[in-house]
């Protein structure tokens, strides 16, 4: 009886063993995966440092020049429409550096956000990677264009921040004024984080449709769950909206609503997508 337990011990012991090993494993895939998109990082942050020039004049301060595309798209929407005031005369703020290591860090920051940015869609390729080996061949079937969806989803977020709310917040917040005796005088970091928080913050929530695949693929979202919570959804994705902008302008939060309200409709559609292929593989499963 001891023996046999010796021996029930002893096999314990080597799938403990086992499982420590396959723990220890993916804990080294793991570390060579973060290993390389770190790498990735630096690779395209030196980019943006050898470009500095283009990257600051023509991507940071865009949105602070007048001849940006989507106030000269907002002047000629003016001129056919006659409504003089939407056209954007002035950006009345001027941007300092308050602190000695402000404009280095500024370099450092920004060139670290574009890397970022561009190297988006090579982390997600990683995320794949390390996810791939735990799935089924149907769920890597199911989940093929993942890094080509969720990158054009990103990208077409950041681009709406980018071109459409980071203006029209820069635009409102610069145009109040209180009193004459006050003069707009913004940190340099300040700016930057403006910018990247609402241009990345939107490419994050436009992300929503792979959020909801996955979820609907977990069993955790329904499409109609979903449609039943079309009304929470809303006052959800109003807050979010006005977290978000950081202006108090109903028209930009309005702005930055619309496109989550869409984006919220297509997920639906994705998860119904989702049920229905669940469903027809239920049925050819017990018909087999």
């Amino acid at each position: 009886m001891s023996s046999k337990k010796l021996i029930d011990a002893i096999k314990e012991k080597g799938k403990n063993i086992e499982a420590e090993m396959s723990f220890f494993e993916h804990l080294e895939v793991l570390r060579w995966h973060i290993i390389r998109s770190v790498i990735a990082i630096i690779v395209f942050a030196i980019l943006s440092f050898t470009f500095y020039d283009f990257v600051f004049n023509q991507i940071i301060m865009g949105p602070k020049n007048l001849d940006f595309w989507t106030y000269r798209m907002m002047c000629k929407v003016a001129d056919v429409l006659s409504l003089d005031d939407f056209c954007v005369q002035r950006i009345p703020f001027n941007i300092i550096s308050t602190e000695l290591t402000g404009q280095f860090m500024l370099q450092i920051n920004s060139c670290l956000l574009m890397a970022v940015a561009l190297g988006f869609p090579y982390l997600l390729f990683e995320v794949w990677l390390f996810v791939k080996p735990a799935l089924t061949a149907r769920e890597q079937k199911s989940a093929r264009g993942f890094v080509f969806y969720a990158t054009l989803l990103f990208a077409l977020g950041a681009l709406f921040g980018y071109y459409i709310v980071v203006p029209l917040s820069i635009n409102f917040l610069a145009n109040i004024s209180l009193s004459a005796e006050i003069t707009n005088q913004i940190t340099i970091d300040n700016y930057l984080s403006t910018v990247a928080t609402l241009s990345l913050g939107c490419g994050i929530v436009f992300l929503l449709p792979i959020l909801i695949f996955i979820l609907s693929k977990l069993g955790i979202m329904t499409p109609q769950f979903m449609r039943a919570s079309r009304r929470y959804a809303a006052v959800i994705i109003l807050v979010i909206a006005a977290v978000i902008t950081p202006s108090a302008d109903v028209i930009t939060m309005l702005t930055v609503a619309a496109p989550m309200f869409l984006l919220y409709e297509i997920s639906i559609m994705v998860s119904s997508k989702v049920k229905k292929e669940k469903e027809l593989k239920e049925k050819e499963f017990y018909k087999s």
